[in-house]
């Protein structure tokens, strides 16, 4: 089949043809093997953030530079581009000349957010989630990549427990969980989070 021809799910993002010469194992030819290289990649940065065992400061992750080597760590040994923000213009997500400026003010906004109580530590990190998922900052992984900001957000910063996400089972099959994702981040687009909290803790 061959990455060109891939076949997305719904809320999946399509790469360009120009995003996709940037992958580094040539071999990979099907979308299960890319599935399977991008999650080993994944595994090993929630390694990095288990394995640091004091917590992150507020100061530390709510910055461009954390948010940028997350996703290096995440994706960095699939693609070239992995922590850089995309310089195409999808269908979904800010302007591609406006994601730094989108970034610094969701930075902004969590920092109130979390000085002065605005919200439950699962709400912050829910709404940043979201926002930062809205911004779509990458050409590929930006809901692992949100996810995995969440967890480091409620778990390292506010130290409360981890979210699930379901269980852990994986959001690449159609149906049952992925739907039930996509139909809170919906409800999230309106304004409503309860439901996403929901999903975090399910």
């Amino acid at each position: 089949m061959g990455l060109r021809a891939m076949p997305y799910e719904e809320g999946q993002t399509p790469l360009d043809e120009d995003e996709k010469e940037g992958l580094l194992n040539p071999s990979v030819a099907t979308k299960q093997e890319l599935n399977e290289l991008e999650q080993r990649n994944i595994e090993e940065a929630i390694r990095w953030t288990i394995q640091r065992r004091k917590r992150f400061t507020v100061k530390e992750v709510l910055t461009e530079v954390f948010v940028r080597e997350l996703h290096r760590r995440m994706l960095g040994r699939t693609w070239a581009w992995a922590g850089s923000f995309r310089n195409t213009n999808k269908n979904i997500g800010a302007d591609k000349n406006q994601i730094g400026t989108h970034l610094r003010m969701l930075l902004d906004d969590c920092r109130y957010w979390i000085e002065d109580h605005i919200y439950s530590e699962d709400e912050i990190a829910i709404r940043f989630k979201h926002r930062i998922v809205c911004i779509h900052c990458f050409a590929n992984g930006n809901g692992r990549h949100s996810r995995l900001m969440a967890d480091i957000m409620i778990e390292k910063v506010l130290e409360k427990e981890i979210f699930t996400w379901g269980a852990g089972t994986a959001f690449v099959r159609p149906g049952g969980l992925r739907s039930r994702y996509l139909s809170a981040l919906h409800e999230a687009d309106k304004g409503n989070y309860s439901d996403l909290i929901e999903f975090s803790r399910s």
